[in-house]
C-alpha cells in the first residue's frame, strides 16, 4: 500500500500544465468560491465556540486545585477537536456541493488521456451528480466522524497521541482522496462499485489525500487551489487504474481463449 501512497502523490505532478492545456480553470471558478465561504463560515464556527467549548468542560473540574492547568488543558483540547471536526466538515460540505462542476473536469481528463472522447458510460444529469455527491459525502462524514472520536481521546495519552495524530491525518487523508477519486468513479461505478473500487485503492486515495490535507495549511491559496489539484490529480491516478485493469481482465481473457 505504501508504494500505492507514493503514486497517490505523484500523480500531482504536471496537474498544472495539464490544467493549462485543457483550459480547465473556467470550471475551478464556482468550487473555489464554494471553498472560501465554506472554509470562512467554518473558520468563524471555530473561533466562537472555541473558547465557550472550553469553559464548559472546565466546569467538569469541581476541585479547586488544578483548576486553572485543567481550565488551559480543555482549552487547548477543545480547539482542537473543533480544528479536527472543521476540517471534516469543510472537505465534505466542498466535495458534496462541488460535485457538479467535478464531473465534467474529471471527464475531459479522461478523454485527453484515453484520446476517447465519447465513452460509453453512465450518463448522469446535474442534480444526479449533485444527489451522489451529497450521499456519499454523508456516508464518509459519519464513517469518518466514528474513526476521528476515538483518535482524539488517544490524544490525551503522552506517547501514544503522536501516533493517533498520524492515524487521525491518514484518515483524513483517505476521505479527502475518496472524494476527488469518485467524480470519476460515477461514470464506471454505481453507488457501493465505487466504494469497493476505493477500499482495493485505499493507498492511491490516502496519497491523493495526503497533498489535500497539506494544501489545506496553507492559508487562503491553499484553499483556492486545493479543490483544482487534487480532482484533477485523483482523474489521472483513477483512470490510470481503471484502465490498467480493463488491460489486466482483456488479457486474462485472452489467455483462456
Amino acid at each position: 500500500m505504501f508504494k500505492n501512497i507514493l503514486l497517490g502523490i505523484k500523480s500531482y505532478s504536471g496537474t498544472f500544465s495539464l490544467m493549462k492545456e485543457l483550459k480547465l480553470w473556467k470550471y475551478f471558478f464556482i468550487p473555489m468560491v464554494i471553498s472560501l465561504i465554506t472554509a470562512a463560515l467554518i473558520g468563524v464556527a471555530a473561533w466562537s465556540l472555541s473558547s465557550s467549548f472550553g469553559e464548559f468542560i472546565a466546569t467538569l473540574w469541581v476541585w479547586d486545585f488544578g483548576k486553572e492547568t485543567f481550565t488551559s488543558v480543555s482549552t487547548l483540547f477543545s480547539g482542537l477537536i473543533i480544528l479536527v471536526i472543521g476540517f471534516i466538515l469543510y472537505k465534505h460540505i466542498v466535495m458534496a456541493l462541488s460535485a457538479p462542476f467535478m464531473s465534467p473536469v474529471s471527464e475531459k481528463i479522461e478523454a485527453h488521456l484515453t484520446g476517447i472522447e465519447s465513452h460509453e458510460h453512465q450518463k448522469t444529469s446535474f442534480n444526479e451528480q449533485l444527489w451522489r455527491g451529497i450521499k456519499l459525502n454523508i456516508r464518509n462524514l459519519g464513517k469518518e466522524l466514528l474513526y476521528t472520536v476515538p483518535l482524539l481521546l488517544l490524544k490525551i495519552i503522552p506517547v501514544v497521541n503522536i501516533f493517533s495524530a498520524i492515524a487521525l491525518f491518514l484518515l483524513q487523508a483517505y476521505y479527502a482522496g475518496f472524494g476527488s477519486m469518485d467524480y470519476t468513479l460515477e461514470r464506471h461505478f454505481n453507488y457501493k462499485d465505487s466504494i469497493r473500487f476505493v477500499r482495493k485503492n485505499r493507498g492511491a486515495a490516502i496519497g491523493n489525500g495526503i497533498i489535500f490535507m497539506l494544501f489545506l495549511f496553507i492559508p487562503v491559496i491553499g484553499i483556492i487551489l486545493v479543490l483544482p489539484l487534487s480532482v484533477t490529480a485523483a482523474s489521472i491516478k483513477t483512470v490510470g487504474i481503471i484502465k490498467q485493469k480493463e488491460i489486466e481482465e482483456h488479457t486474462k481473457k485472452n489467455i483462456i481463449a
